[in-house]
Formats: C-alpha cells, structure tokens, sequence
C-alpha cells in the first residue's frame, strides 16, 4: 500500500484539491467568457506559437494552483512540475523525490480559444514515476473527477457525486472512438478508418476524452504521434491516467506497458490506447497492432 508523505492525510488532502479546483474553474470560466465577448483574441494570448498557444487563463490558474499547494503544505516533501513553467522557463526539472506534482492548467488550450466546451484542467500527483491521485476539472460541464488512489468518481460544484458508467463493449467494430479536434494526423486517420469503429467523436483535452468513456459516452481513445514531430506530455495524460484507471479502465502504450513518466523532454511517443476495460484492454491493443503492421500504417 502506497504512503503518502508524512504528515498528509488523503481525506484531507482532496478535499483541498477539491476546494483548489473549484476556484481554478470559475477563473477558467471568467477567462472563457471575456473570449467570447472579445473580437480580438490575441489580447489574451501570452506567446505568439499558434500551433502551442499560452493564454491569460493558463498562467493564472497556474499561479493559483502551485502557490496554493506551496502554501498549504509547507515543508512537505513533493515537488511541482507544470507545463506553463517547463514552457516559460530554460530549468531542467530534476527531481529527488518520488512525489511530482503533474499539473496542466488548461488542456485543450485551442479549443477554450475557440470558445467550445472542451478543456480542462489537469492535477495529478505521481509516485515514483506512476499517477497515483488525480483530478480532471471540466469547467463548462461542472464536472470535477477525482480519483484517491483507489476509485474514481465526479462531483459538481454542489457536492452532488456521479459514479463512472463504463461500457462493456468489448470488439473495436462496436466501439465509439474519441479522438482529437485539433492535432490529429493522416495516420491516425487511416488507422481509424481501417478499424471502422461504430462512431467516431471529435473532442478536444484529453481530459474531456477520458471523462467521456468513464461517463460511458465513448470507449476507447487512440493517441498517435508521427517521428520528428510534436507529441504528448506527461501532464497530459498523468491526471487522466489515474482517474480512468480508477475507475476500471486502463490507457497503455500500443504494447500494452505502462506509460512511462518523467523522462528528460516529458514526451509521451508513440501509439497510446485508452480503453473502457483493463481486463479486455490488451486484446484492444493486439488487435490495433495487427491492423497497423498488415496495412503498414505505422513504423512499430
């Protein structure tokens, strides 16, 4: 049984994470609005990588969320790693401890520019390189999953708790697919399309598609990236990780291993499944390899 660090209590200490959430979700919301009503977005932009954006959004709720926990647990023995300040600083982050904080302010930065439903905010806390608490905050849905370290559930903002639906839909040709709005590739097209899944749904944050298959909307996620370019990062998927696993559900690499986090870049390669069922997850994953390699879809 895993221990958190010494003087941490886990009642306690989600219900902190509960109280730091809810108010990173009406600063996202606040943010979200002022978009909406704005005709020159740029304004809220705090780096010019259109394809990498930054907003005003990110780094408050980044700001919020780090001096949050540096000031409620002082001393304590964990570190932070958070994508605004890996983007925005030239530090190596090399850490002593087997406690890292893994946080994402805002997932799906180009879909909350764009004025959808779909971001989030990631927090996971990772022992020794594996997500063991996590919290995914869905503003625009009032949706804040938790997962302790053991199971999986969502509250909204009224305390009010929803237990994970997932499917039992075991053949891919049964499955609905989520997958990504704004960095898909041809590749993972054509994989799709050799799968014929029974639905395909388009939906940004990789927290709001793994939400989606613990609520029982979807079953399984496919991430793919192509060599040479962009990728994945840890506090992409550490947080959703947790609460997808939580709550029965399992995301591996193509090979059915665990993800593996804290490399030096914090790149997440390769194909990358999330599945409704760790029991049939590794027969998904044989069966997707087998369609890559016949149709030479992907270099394995």
């Amino acid at each position: 049984m895993i221990k958190l660090p010494s003087g941490i209590d886990i009642k306690d200490l989600i219900n902190d994470l509960r109280i730091f959430s809810w108010e990173a979700s009406e600063t996202l919301l606040y943010f979200a609005r002022l978009l909406k009503e704005s005709k020159n977005k740029k304004n809220f932009l705090s780096n010019t990588n259109i394809d990498d954006p930054v907003t005003s959004a990110d780094l408050k709720v980044n700001e919020i969320i780090i001096n949050k926990i540096n000031k409620k647990y002082r001393g304590i023995n964990w570190e932070i790693l958070s994508e605004e300040n890996v983007k925005f600083t030239s530090y190596n982050f090399e850490s002593s401890t087997d406690w890292i904080w893994v946080l994402d302010p805002l997932d799906g930065t180009k879909d909350f520019i764009q004025g959808t439903s779909d971001y989030a905010m990631h927090l996971g806390l990772n022992y020794k390189k594996r997500p063991y608490i996590g919290v995914v905050l869905i503003p625009e849905k009032d949706e804040l999953w938790i997962s302790d370290g053991k199971n999986t559930w969502c509250e909204n903002r009224s305390g009010s708790k929803i237990t994970p639906n997932l499917t039992t839909k075991k053949n891919l040709s049964e499955m609905k697919l989520v997958t990504s709005k704004n960095h898909g590739n041809s590749v993972l097209k054509d994989l799709i399309k050799k799968i014929n899944f029974d639905e395909v749904i388009i939906m940004g944050s990789i927290g709001c598609k793994i939400a989606s298959i613990i609520r029982g909307e979807s079953d399984i996620y496919i991430c793919l990236s192509l060599p040479g370019k962009s990728a994945p990062k840890d506090w992409d998927f550490a947080a959703p990780e947790a609460i997808l696993k939580g709550s029965g559900g399992s995301i591996t690499t193509l090979d059915n291993e665990d993800l593996n986090y804290g490399k030096l870049n914090f790149e997440q390669r390769g194909v990358i499944v999330a599945s409704n069922n760790k029991d049939t997850h590794k027969g998904l994953c044989l069966e997707i390899k087998k369609i890559i390699k016949e149709n030479n879809l992907y270099p394995i």
